[in-house]
């Protein structure tokens, strides 16, 4: 039995007439007379009764049409479903984000995904960067947003692209000597307790005082961006962070520029080279019309990927 089958009986029931109902189908009447019959052998049951009025269904019929209305319907929503599977508009993807990632450029990625994308089911988890970077590499995560790039075993088989540039900041309580000022020297920081987080301790912002490194051995350790400015607004500490910092709602600290200006590593986006997801593909076209500041390179890195290849528009299309 196939599709066609309960296509030639339905149609053979709304017309009450061979003819008609081929006519309807496309087909000559011999065919759907042979097909109808046929079917009736299959089933083992007459289906229809042929009178001089017409063509009516039999009591199996008529559970049979059912049935078949039923089939075809759900033949029809696999076909649906298949078809917006393949484009991406269902699935699922796993995102782990760094904390000051959510203040830019995440909020556009993320927010015009969910409008596009509405049946995806996306899963956001905060992580540090290196457990977003773990958890990516153990299959984990589809998507790993992060301050600089992935290290471990497996790096190699991700693939990793900027999405922000940033510098650090410093931040201060409203009452402290530092506010009110545009800009603070490293110098006077390493007189200063500081709020830091684990990474930035631990790596990145190593270089910045080598001179004087017991500053950062000493500084108060925060899990993110908001405890950072929450404990300066407390006067714990001078808090140093993103200058993306600066979108923080707070009317109780004041943000410093650090010199000599200090270039943050990259927000970056890792995603394994062999996953060709359309769901990945999709949020890849998002990433790429969200994020077109980080310029061409961006967008031929991406397009290289399986999955950024087939279905997606180019830079800046929507």
């Amino acid at each position: 039995m196939e599709a066609r089958h309960l296509r030639y009986a339905l149609a053979l029931a709304e017309h009450q007439h061979f003819g008609r109902a081929a006519a309807s189908l496309g087909i000559a009447q011999p065919p759907l007379s042979t097909q109808i019959a046929a079917l009736e052998r299959e089933i083992g049951e007459r289906l229809f009764d042929r009178t001089a009025r017409g063509v009516f269904p039999t009591a199996a019929g008529e559970a049979f049409l059912a049935r078949a209305r039923s089939a075809l319907a759900e033949m029809n929503l696999a076909r649906i479903d298949a078809g917006r599977a393949a484009r991406g508009e269902t699935g699922r993807l796993r995102i782990g984000f760094l904390g000051s990632a959510l203040l830019a450029p995440l909020p556009g990625v993320i927010g015009r995904f969910r409008r596009t994308h509405p049946d995806v089911r996306l899963t956001l988890q905060e992580l540090d960067s290196p457990a977003a970077s773990a958890a990516l590499l153990a299959g984990e995560l589809d998507v790993a947003v992060g301050r600089g790039s992935p290290r471990g075993a497996g790096a190699e088989d991700l693939v990793t692209v900027p999405i922000g540039a940033d510098h650090l900041v410093a931040v201060v309580s409203t009452m402290h000597p530092f506010a009110g000022r545009p800009s603070v020297g490293v110098e006077q920081l390493t007189r200063e307790p500081l709020v830091v987080s684990a990474d930035a301790a631990g790596t990145y912002l190593r270089p910045l005082f080598e001179a004087d490194a017991a500053v950062l051995d000493a500084a108060t350790i925060a899990r993110d961006i908001h405890t950072i400015a929450g404990l300066a607004a407390c006067c714990a500490g001078v808090g140093l962070g993103p200058a993306r910092m600066r979108l923080l709602a707070r009317d109780d600290v004041w943000f410093c520029d650090v010199e000599p200006r200090f270039r943050l590593p990259d927000l970056q986006m890792s995603f394994r080279v062999t996953d060709s997801s359309p769901v990945l593909a999709a949020f890849l076209a998002v990433v790429r019309q969200n994020c077109a500041d980080v310029g061409s390179w961006l967008d031929e890195l991406l397009a290289r990927h399986p999955a950024a290849t087939e279905r997606q528009p180019p830079l800046g299309v929507s």
